[in-house]
């Protein structure tokens, strides 16, 4: 409740935050931290309206716990590299498969390290 000029108003002056953790699922409180993942490479025509990138139709947002976006990227089928770290721009690099029933699958990284990525599961 609060009062202005003397008149008593009861009303909701908290806002309601209905932000969730993409990892946890829990409420975000405070500012969420935000990843975007950068498309591979441009396309050549504009996608149609109402179409997003079937990578990124982030920002994905997360909670304080430093695990959530290892265990998002885990739910999604991913890898992570472990040269780098979860930053706010991560790059996806295609991953081929030493089996041949397995589909290729993506690998992430922040990309800023300059030798060879070490891909495992998150």
């Amino acid at each position: 409740m609060m009062e202005i000029l003397g008149i008593r108003i009861p009303t909701v002056i908290h806002e309601n935050s209905a932000i969730r953790c993409d990892g946890c699922g829990n409420q975000i409180i405070g500012t969420p931290f935000r990843v975007s993942i950068l498309d591979i490479i441009a396309t050549e025509v504009a996608p149609s309206f109402g179409e997003a990138s079937p990578i990124n139709p982030g920002p994905f947002q997360f909670c304080a716990d430093a695990t959530c976006p290892t265990r998002w990227v885990t739910t999604r089928g991913w890898q992570l590299c472990h040269k780098g770290s979860v930053r706010e721009i991560m790059r996806p690099i295609p991953l081929t498969s030493t089996s041949p029933n397995d589909d290729a699958s993506l690998g992430i990284c922040d990309g800023l390290h300059h030798d060879a990525h070490e891909f495992s599961p998150a």
